[in-house]
This record gives structure tokens, sequence and C-alpha cells, in this order.
């Protein structure tokens, strides 16, 4: 559909327009202007017409009267008084006619107005926000070579990736190129590999500084105790930015665990990661 008046298709109004519903009030805008222009100018044209067609009946009437004046001095005032009634019934023709064009005007422009503010209340164009995405997780096992001291967690195989994704060597880093509020959600098999009990502590690293507050402990009792453990947190992120996953152990027996496929499940990853910027999709 396009306008009449601009000859612009919705296509063309979407340019510039923000909605449906303003593209719907701006060809209604039109519409009303192009049914407005015609009838009021034709129907003003007319009001003239006729005004001076009176104008005309009223100045013949009042030449009637000066020639009649002349001729008859007897009937000067009946014509005279006719003559005024002329004038009269312009004035009063004119007057009607105009007042009547002015509602209209005033009608149509009230219409006018409701569009206008119509078009000025429509919510906001929405910010798109590109939708930023990662799967990631590791197939081997990891442990620390040192207990209580910070060790990152390797990821060696991307799932799935748009915008965020993985470096360093080994691969440890995180990184995203676009702002946005993160979710970063993980998932880790832990296990034990002699008796005794140990603790195992995770936590995050945004650019290299340790996140505040971000850590969580996991105590293991027992050989082959595994343990699943998940979690996730948020984070505020600018394009080029990067996160760890940081691990330490009280003990060098608490490790990272990997298991390959065996019948009937799949393998296991020692830590599933996914990232995700959809909080911020659309504002």
């Amino acid at each position: 559909m396009a306008t009449s008046s601009l000859r612009l298709t919705r296509d063309q109004l979407a340019s510039f327009l923000q909605d449906h519903e303003q593209i719907r009030q701006f060809e209604r805008l039109f519409a009303l202007a192009d049914a407005l222009q015609p009838t009021t100018l034709n129907d003003i044209a007319i009001a003239a017409g006729n005004a001076d067609q009176k104008a005309v009946e009223a100045l013949d009437s009042i030449a009637t009267v000066a020639q009649d004046a002349a001729i008859q001095s007897t009937t000067a005032d009946q014509k005279a008084v006719e003559a005024l009634d002329a004038v009269a019934t312009l004035a009063q023709d004119v007057a009607f006619q105009a007042d009547a064009k002015a509602q209209q005007a005033l009608d149509a422009i009230s219409q006018l107005s409701g569009l206008v503010e119509l078009l000025a209340t429509a919510p906001p164009e929405r910010e798109f926000k590109r939708s930023r995405y990662g799967s990631f997780y590791d197939t081997t096992t990891q442990s620390a070579l040192v207990i209580n001291t910070a060790t990152e967690v390797t990821l060696n195989t991307t799932d799935l990736s748009s915008g965020v994704f993985l470096s360093g060597s080994p691969q440890s880093r995180i990184n995203v190129d676009t702002d946005g509020i993160y979710n970063l959600q993980l998932s880790v098999q832990l296990d034990k590999t002699s008796g005794g009990t140990a603790e195992f502590y995770i936590w995050f690293r945004k650019n290299g500084v340790d996140v505040t507050d971000s850590a969580s402990q996991v105590r293991i009792q027992g050989n082959n105790a595994e343990i699943f453990t998940a979690l996730n947190y948020f984070f505020s992120l600018k394009a080029g930015d990067y996160i760890e996953i940081m691990f330490s152990v009280s003990d060098l027996s608490v490790e990272l665990l990997a298991v390959p496929a065996t019948a009937p499940h799949p393998g296991i990853p020692s830590i599933i990661v996914t990232v995700s910027n959809n909080i911020q999709g659309f504002q």
C-alpha cells in the first residue's frame, strides 16, 4: 500500500517509522489530508462563487433602486428596503457558510492533531542488541600441579559460537566481541582418587583479575567420590573483555574428571560452559 500524497510504500515508510502502528497512523494522516483537501477547497470555491453571485444580485438591486428612484421617487424607499434586505441576506448566507467551513476546518485540525499526537507518543524504537553466545567443553581430565594454587580451567572444544570465543594456549579465556550482560553457566565433574577429605574451590577472573565474592567450595570425601556441581554468574562485559574459570584444591587427588563414551551414555566432559547475552536482546 502507498499513500496517495507521498507515493510511499510501507517498506519505504518503515525506513523512518518505528513500527506497524506508526505506519498505520501515518497512512491515516495522509488519507485524511487527501480527503480533506479537495473537498474543503471545492466547498470554499463554491461558497465564494455563491457570495459573488449574491453580491451581484445585491448590486443589481441597488442599481435598480437608483434607476427607479430617478424615475419614480415615490417608490425609492421601498426599493431601498428591498436592496438592504438583499444585502442582509447576502451577509447572513456568507456568515453561515463561513461558520460551517470554519467548523469543518477545526474538526479536520482536531483529527490531524490526534494523529500527530499518536505518532509522537508511540513507543520508542527498540534498540537491537546482537545475539551473542558460545558453548564450550573439555574432554580431558584436569588436575592442579600444586595444592592451594590458582589454576586455569581449560576448554578444548567449541560446540557453538557467535561472538563468544576461546583464546589462550591452552584455551582458558572466554572472550566476547559485543557489550552486554552475559550469563555464564558451567557444570563440573569432580573426582577424588584417594581416601580422605579435600576441598575444591572454583571462581572467576575478569581480564586477569579475580572477581570479588565469586568463589564456591565443594568438599569431597573418599576414594572415587565423583561429584557433579554446577553454577552460573552474570557479567557486565565490554567488547574485548574475557573471563577465566579458576580452581584450586587442598589435595592433588582432586581432579576435574573426563570420561569417554561408554554404552549406554555419551562422553562426560570434565567441564561444560555456556555463555549468552540474551538478557539484553531487545530493549
